[in-house]
């Protein structure tokens, strides 16, 4: 790909409005984790309750997603994400008032406005994932579909180095009530950028047409019909659930690694910074013929590297293999978001991309509590240990028992 033909996606108003808003939202959201992550253990003391956290916003995500997938398909896209993000206002509010000393809440209520907010993100969460992949889809034409999702993912990625970044160094250094105040700040900019988008509404199911569950299940049934579709998505579902430690990332920072706030901020910004590399790699040169065996080994590297954080009691070098982390899982990110794209129709793409989101965002808090919960009942480095070493167990399994997936190939 041409530097031109690179940067041809990013000419369109409306699209660069929608990267803004990504980039806010994001960076807003991750701060917010990293915050409220060693915000909850500190007042607790608990893997456990790290682990909880994931529970706690998996549990609405799945509920609402499947529906949030129909109404997707039949009302108007951009003002389902507007009034939606509003909702994660409301949350970064709780938690800055929560957060004020002579309230005194936490001795008051305990955790429990803690998980109220994580309970409605992970809500907002289920709206938000499908919605913005079926926005993206109506907002470039066919033929930028790869090079939108690969700048989508950068921008992503970017936020998520700064995020976690900015959240850290914030509460490290001027304390809670000021990072809960800057996570407000970005959720309200995100707003007002959406806002800015424009974009025509064109209904493409009618309202009643059929049955909320038909709809859900012709959904699902094309999800489950394509070896594509269902082998990127479950290979990367397994590796996230198993192989992730972003959630005990505090006690790895506080126990281990002994770098606080500040470093616990830097080491989630990591697996991002490499994430970026990767997708500037990826704008010159996008998986083409071989993407499906570069989808299995980069999947199988990731695994290696979460085995090698778990061992290492190196700052840096615990840092280098979050960063590597990075740079691999951005190729599975980047493949199953094009594969998503070019073979869903666009009347689809909201329930499609919803059955997406049940198995890649779900995975990420189920794989925070699971982390939680083995690192209980085996021990933090033994845990994460397990989760990288059953990461090459699904990826043996893929290889060997989904051919198709071996074979993919994706071509501009």
């Amino acid at each position: 790909m041409s530097e031109n033909k690179a940067f041809d996606v990013v000419k369109d108003g409306n699209f660069r409005k929608f990267l803004s808003y990504r980039f806010l939202l994001t960076v807003a959201t991750l701060m917010q984790s990293v915050i409220v992550g060693w915000h909850m253990y500190s007042l607790t003391n608990s893997v456990f309750y790290l682990g909880l956290i994931g529970l706690v916003e998996v549990l609405p995500q799945v509920s609402v997603s499947l529906f949030a997938g129909h109404f997707i398909d039949i009302w108007n896209r951009k003002k389902m994400i507007l009034n939606t993000s509003v909702l994660l206002l409301l949350g970064s509010s709780i938690l800055l008032v929560y957060s004020i000393p002579s309230l005194h809440s936490f001795s008051r209520f305990g955790v429990f406005p803690l998980f109220i907010t994580i309970f409605l993100t992970g809500f907002v969460r289920g709206v938000l994932m499908p919605a913005h992949v079926a926005l993206l889809g109506q907002l470039v034409p066919r033929e930028n579909l790869a090079k939108a999702a690969t700048w989508n993912s950068a921008i992503w990625h970017i936020a998520a180095v700064l995020g976690p970044a900015i959240g850290g160094l914030v509460y490290g250094f001027f304390g809670l009530v000021a990072a809960y105040s800057f996570v407000f700040s970005f959720f309200l900019l995100a707003v007002i950028a959406i806002a800015l988008v424009s974009v025509e509404h064109k209904p493409l199911l009618r309202e009643g047409s059929e049955g909320v569950f038909v709809s859900i299940r012709e959904g699902i049934r094309f999800v489950f019909k394509s070896e594509m579709l269902l082998g990127a998505f479950s290979l990367d579902m397994f590796a996230v659930l198993f192989g992730g430690a972003v959630a005990l990332l505090p006690v790895f920072a506080s126990d281990i690694l002994k770098v606080g706030p500040e470093g616990l901020g830097f080491l989630r910004s990591c697996p991002a910074i490499g994430a970026i590399f990767m997708s500037f790699l990826l704008m010159a040169k996008t998986p083409g013929k071989n993407a499906g065996k570069l989808l299995l080994c980069a999947v199988f590297a990731f695994g290696l590297c979460m085995i090698g954080f778990a061992l290492s009691t190196n700052f840096f070098l615990s840092a280098a293999l979050l960063l590597l982390s990075g740079v691999f899982d951005n190729v599975s990110v980047v493949i199953r978001s094009t594969i998503l794209q070019l073979y869903t129709p666009n009347e689809m793409r909201g329930r499609v991309a919803a059955v997406n989101s049940i198995f890649i965002g779900s995975s990420n808090e189920l794989g925070a509590f699971e982390s939680g919960t083995a690192a209980r009942f085996m021990g933090l480095v033994p845990s994460v240990i397990f989760g990288g070493a059953m990461t090459l167990v699904v990826v043996g399994l893929a290889t060997k028992f989904a051919p198709g997936l071996r074979r993919l190939s994706l071509k501009e």
